[in-house]
């Protein structure tokens, strides 16, 4: 058998209480002090069994990271902390391996982080299921569906600055592997009255800020909108901007989900056109006007909003103004007009705004229904998500918290049957006896409120319907006749005398004892809230909009399919969404959620006892964990509870090899804990008191304080031994290393020693033979020494006896002459290269040679460069005459002639005699052409220049058009009287003309070319050749040239151009061209 890998469990290392079921004694101060205690520590969810209760921290703590993600997924719900990410993992792997459909159901009061609770179950699922770019499409979509129904559902209040105002159920489907396929959304009851009146201290919906706040200028102004909130009637100005929200990011937040969740563009462009129409709405402002028949008539004070309007929205202008002014009501044939005064005018104003809203957002949600849902028609699996409001007790109550409060009641009502029902199929399932549990049934509240005849709804909806006069206060007096007796039925006439005098009650109120506590409502605005009116004239002027998305939303105002009967009440329709509500949740699985708010102030660290008791009062959460507790406090499947208290007994200890159920009975007899505290189911064992868990809890403790000793024991003496075993094999090996070093440095010691031996011996007899050699040699040296001498002697004596008067001279030559006949031998085999630029030249041996050695190496280069010449064709020559040349003439006077030192001189660039396109010029110069080259001529007048083909030939300058190729100006050389060009790095140089030749009528030529050193050589060597005269090359920053009658100086100046490095030339005024050079 496997070992079982040891795991954690929420006992371990409990702060308080993690699971209320254990809690010991179970009162009321209990369950407060537990949740503060936990809540102190930063832990915010507590277990009732399978129930989770989330209390708000108002802050964000490090709890949900992709690692927290990994810890929870597929872990046995009990085996860590508490944590929302355990029981998202529970359904989710309940729905995936065990095909039962789930719903996870979030309930709290506003600003208790209900809306938070719901993002982070689906993005826990969104992690733990498959991947894949289909899928994580899907998972994106149904994600980005939160931001714009938070936009457009979610508005500021009192107790919370991102308050849902709608209640959202989310139905998310899974294939039977359980990736997801898409999704279903239902939306519950819009507080729409938000749009046209805001409590005080709260906003209405965000998107009207965020739009405002975020939207680009161009948009506004399409939209007819300014950024100026007070500009609104409808936007509440004392709370307009909320601490810590970005309301133009969240702005570009739902741009982004709108696009990736499928909307587009002009449907995204549609919806903002109907929330600016909607804004407008609300700065329409009315008058009143008597008429002829003396009946008050509504007009409106400045049509300019109501232009506005029109144009979003496509209306006639007249349609809408008439319909804020008349009213017509049909009866079977008849039609009857009637005028709206001022104040209908205003209610008539207010019911288009919130009925255009309401409508918008549900199409909203069907607009996202269409995008997530699944694609496919395979058998799904279902995980429904409800974020609903939760109970509700305000200041003034009514007819939302009223309905508001029923939902929480059906929801209550479904909670307790659904946990009495998990609790006795889970006690069959184990083949454990069910006894009753005794509860609270809140169906009788249910009842009073729901029920067809003389529920409250029924009423309310009976008095709607009636003929002739309906207000408030009837509706009041039919519930006094009505629910008089109920006994959770509260009114000031519906009771004995002695409520008359109990001044909690007015005489406008109802009270009604729900099950979380005394509600009292006022019955002010029931009527007309229920009826939710919209004057038919205002839904046809709707149909008539150009605009197709408002046309869709007021099909009852098509004439065509008109319909005489009165819509259903609002109440009705919140009736029948919620029984279906309750059908669908009854055939899944349930998870709960329960949610509490810490503090009213939304400030984190803070815990209001009051406040929290008033939630769990509300909540039920004691009666939750009385109806757990009833049977067995505790119940824990065999494996994990041998592993956690097997070291409890020595037969369990440390493995057992039969069955677990069978470990856990001799683990509990051998514990001698009484029968009746325990029962074993078929995989669980039960334990009914929570005292029993922690005296095992205690006894683990011990043992295992008990068992860390004995390790540390056993650890320590390992240790030690260990420890020994290492220093002696240490000190085996450091003797055997230190007697190998040993011997190594005494035999280095003896090989030293015996080198030295060696040496000495060795230099001894080296001196030895060293003496005999130096004696040898002084012998042979002296014996050499004395035959020198003997020769000199006899050559001497036969020397003078024929050449005693001239022997001085005759040595000396002889001398000279065998030093000059070395120099010369010497000099062959030294001599350099034959390259010209090869300067080495052998060092002079001796100092009266030196005039010789100057005058040999200036005819040896002088040869060698002969010899190089020989090498070279005319062409070459030519080429090389030319360059030197140019040399002459610019070097170190022109910044532009070193660049032009390793470009070879082409002069025939455009080769006029192979391009056809140049054959008419061609045919028109008989002459050679020399040079072949575009440039560009400058203008006289501006400054710009054109492109010209520039010929030299032999005898003449011609200029030709680069396109067509004709002759423009022809220029004999013997006119050409100067060049002049600037000693900058540019292409520039002017060709001065004889004054009064026939060629110098319209003035000089300024050019520039790309290569003007090579031109102005050319034309220097040409001129130079017909006319055997010098042309002056005039290199200078400023020079004058002539054009026509007038001089114009030519200037060049440093600056940074704006095309790079070409230079550029300006005309500043009539006499001064400048030239900007880079």
């Amino acid at each position: 058998m496997a070992k079982m890998e040891v795991k954690t469990s929420l006992l371990d290392n409990m702060i308080g209480v993690g699971d209320m079921v254990l809690l010991e004694p179970l009162n009321e101060e209990t369950f407060i002090n537990n949740l503060k205690k936990r809540f102190d520590h930063n832990e915010i969810y507590t277990y009732i069994g399978s129930v989770v209760i989330s209390v708000n921290p108002y802050r964000s703590l490090p709890i949900y990271s992709p690692e927290k993600v990994e810890d929870y997924r597929n872990r046995n719900f009990y085996e860590l902390s508490p944590h929302i990410f355990a029981l998202s993992d529970e359904a989710y792997r309940s729905l995936r391996d065990q095909d039962k459909d789930q719903c996870i159901l979030i309930t709290g009061e506003s600003g208790a982080g209900k809306t938070e609770a719901s993002k982070l179950v689906m993005s826990y699922v969104a992690a733990v299921c498959g991947k894949g770019a289909e899928v994580n499409q899907v998972k994106e979509q149904l994600l980005q569906s939160n931001p714009v129904l938070e936009a457009f559902g979610n508005a500021k209040t009192v107790r919370n600055d991102n308050s849902s105002r709608f209640g959202k159920y989310m139905d998310i489907e899974f294939d039977f592997k359980g990736d997801p396929l898409g999704g279903v959304i239902s939306n519950y009851l819009l507080e729409k009255s938000r749009v046209v009146k805001q409590p005080r201290g709260e906003r209405n919906f965000h998107v009207f800020y965020q739009l405002l706040s975020g939207a680009s200028e161009e948009l506004l102004n399409k939209l007819t909108l300014e950024r100026d909130f007070s500009r609104y009637n409808y936007l509440s100005l004392d709370s307009a901007k909320v601490n810590g929200v970005d309301d133009a990011a969240n702005f570009r937040t739902v741009r982004n989900a709108m696009q990736i969740v499928g909307f587009m563009d002009h449907e995204a462009e549609s919806v903002l056109e109907v929330v600016a129409a909607v804004l407008k709405l609300g700065n329409i402002e009315f008058k009143p006007e008597s008429r002829v028949n003396g009946l008050d008539e509504s007009k409106i004070k400045d049509k300019n909003e109501l232009k506005e309007i029109c144009e979003l929205t496509g209306i006639d202008q007249s349609v809408l103004e008439r319909a804020f002014s008349f009213r017509t009501v049909e009866a079977k044939q008849e039609k009857v007009s009637t005028t709206l005064n001022v104040a209908q005018a205003y209610y008539a104003r207010d019911a288009l705004a919130k009925n255009l809203y309401s409508r918008l957002f549900s199409w909203l949600v069907n607009r996202i229904n269409e995008s997530i849902k699944a694609q496919t028609k395979v058998r799904k699996k279902v995980m429904g998500v409800l974020d609903i409001y939760g109970f509700e007790i305000f200041e003034d109550n009514s007819f939302e918290q009223f309905i508001i409060n029923y939902c929480n009641e059906k929801l209550q009502q479904i909670f307790i049957e659904l946990t009495l029902k998990e609790e006795q199929e889970e006690y069959i399932r184990e083949g454990i006896e069910w006894t009753h549990i005794d509860y609270f049934n809140n169906a009788i509240i249910c009842d009073l409120i729901e029920n067809n005849t003389n529920g409250i709804l029924a009423m309310l909806d009976e008095e709607c319907l009636r003929p002739g006069t309906v207000t408030d206060e009837t509706f009041l007096e039919k519930l006094n006749q009505v629910c008089a007796t109920h006994q959770h039925f509260e009114s000031r006439m519906s009771k004995s005398s002695r409520f008359l005098n109990d001044t909690s009650l007015p005489h406008s109120c109802f009270r009604i004892q729900h099950y979380a506590g005394k509600v009292l409502y006022q019955v002010e605005g029931f009527v007309d809230k229920n009826n939710d009116l919209l004057y038919r004239d205002l839904s046809q002027a709707m149909w008539k909009a150009s605009h197709t998305l408002i046309k869709s939303l007021f099909p009852e105002g098509n004439p065509a399919k008109i319909n005489l009967k009165r819509p259903p009440t609002a109440g009705s329709q919140f009736k029948a969404s919620v029984a279906t509500l309750m059908k669908n949740l009854q055939t899944k699985n349930p998870n709960y959620i329960r949610c509490i708010k810490p503090n009213d102030k939304k400030a984190a660290h803070i815990f209001n006892e009051a406040l929290v008791c008033h939630q769990i009062r509300y909540l039920g959460l004691l009666e939750n964990v009385r109806v757990r507790r009833a049977g067995y406090a505790f119940r824990q499947a065999y494996e994990p509870c041998l592993e956690r208290y097997k070291m409890l007994c020595k037969q369990t200890w440390p493995h057992w090899k039969g069955p677990a159920r069978a470990g856990v009975e001799v683990l509990f007899n051998e514990l001698e804990i009484p029968v009746e505290e325990y029962s074993f189911g078929r995989s669980k064992i039960f334990i009914r008191n929570p005292r029993t868990l922690f005296k095992l809890e205690d006894l683990r403790k011990q043992r295992l304080e008990d068992l860390a000793t004995l390790i540390q024991k056993i650890y320590r003496g390992w240790k030690c031994r260990t420890h020994f075993l290492l220093m002696r094999k240490s000190q085996i090996v450091v003797a055997a290393w230190y007697r190998r070093y040993a011997q190594q440095k005494r035999y280095q010691q003896i090989k030293s020693s015996a080198l030295v031996i060696q040496s000495y011996i060795r230099g001894w007899k080296a001196r030895k033979i060293l003496r005999e050699l130096k004696h040898q040699k002084r012998c042979e040296e002296a014996a050499t020494t004395i035959a020198a001498y003997w020769h000199g002697t006899q050559v001497r004596r036969e020397y003078r006896k024929f050449f005693r008067a001239n022997a001085g001279k005759k040595i000396y030559e002889f001398t000279l002459q065998r030093i000059v006949q070395k120099y010369f031998l010497e000099m062959k085999n030294k001599m350099p290269s034959l390259s010209p630029i090869d300067k080495n030249w052998p060092s002079r041996p001796y100092l009266f040679l030196d005039s010789t050695h100057k005058e040999l190496k200036r005819i040896f280069h002088l040869w060698r460069c002969k010899k190089y010449r020989d090498q070279f064709t005319d062409q070459q020559k030519l080429i090389y005459e030319e360059k030197l040349e140019a040399s002459e003439l610019f070097k170190d006077k022109k910044a532009l002639y070193p660049s032009s030192v390793g470009q070879p001189f082409q002069g025939a660039y455009l080769e006029i005699n192979k391009n056809p396109k140049y054959k008419k010029l061609k045919d028109a110069i008989e002459e050679k052409i020399i040079i072949a080259e575009v440039v560009n001529k400058i203008n006289r007048a501006n400054g710009k220049s054109t492109s010209r083909i520039f010929l030299l030939t032999n005898n003449n300058l011609l200029l030709a058009d680069q396109k067509s190729g004709q002759i423009k100006s022809e220029v004999p050389l013997v006119d050409v009287t100067k060049v002049s060009m600037s000693s900058q790095n540019d292409g520039f140089f002017a060709i001065h003309l004889k004054e009064g030749s026939e060629a110098a009528s319209k003035g000089d030529f300024l050019f520039s070319s790309d290569h003007l050193i090579e031109m102005a050589t050319k034309l220097y060597r040409t001129t130079l050749s017909q006319t055997k005269q010098k042309l002056s090359i005039e290199i200078s920053d400023e020079f004058l040239v002539q054009f026509r009658q007038d001089k114009v100086c030519v200037k060049f100046i440093q600056g940074n151009q704006k095309n790079g490095s070409v230079p550029t030339c300006k005309r500043k005024n009539n006499r001064l061209l400048e030239v900007a050079v880079p």
